[in-house]
């Protein structure tokens, strides 16, 4: 009887919201499936990050992300390469933004995306620090949505 009772005292979070968003991200399968897919899974896991960031942070910050295919397949060559630096620079300020909102205590703004991600390309493994700074902060802010909508 007593396993009955726990069944019915578990409590839940009505906040938490259906549907639940990627948690799993990670520099290695990063690495891994974007050589596999030329380069594709990595288009993939940006355009995800920026509608998962529209989802979470829009009604709190008023702003919206642009979808990451359309600077990459259309502003990129456009702004001669000039849209996807501004876009990591605005989404990683966003995220970090996000995080503080959401009182994540993790250290990711647009400073890593231009000391790690640009800057740390000279020490070749600076952009490798950055896609994981970034996947993690992700993986951090979708998990707290997912426990608190």
């Amino acid at each position: 009887m007593q396993r009955f009772s726990n069944l019915f005292s578990m409590e839940t979070n009505v906040n938490a919201p259906a549907l639940q968003l990627r948690t799993n991200r990670g520099l290695a399968k990063m690495i891994f499936l974007s050589l596999i897919t030329f380069g594709i899974y990595a288009i993939v896991v940006e355009s995800h990050i920026s509608e998962e960031l529209n989802l979470i942070a829009s009604r709190h910050d008023g702003r919206s992300t642009m979808h990451f295919c359309l600077i990459y397949f259309i502003f990129s060559w456009l702004t001669f390469g000039i849209a996807p630096f501004v876009w990591y620079h605005r989404t990683s300020n966003r995220m970090h933004g996000e995080l503080v909102r959401r009182k994540i205590d993790y250290s990711y703004d647009a400073s890593d995306f231009w000391l790690w991600g640009i800057l740390g390309s000279l020490i070749v493994v600076g952009p490798y620090i950055y896609i994981y700074k970034r996947m993690k902060a992700m993986n951090l802010i979708n998990a707290d949505y997912n426990q608190k909508g």
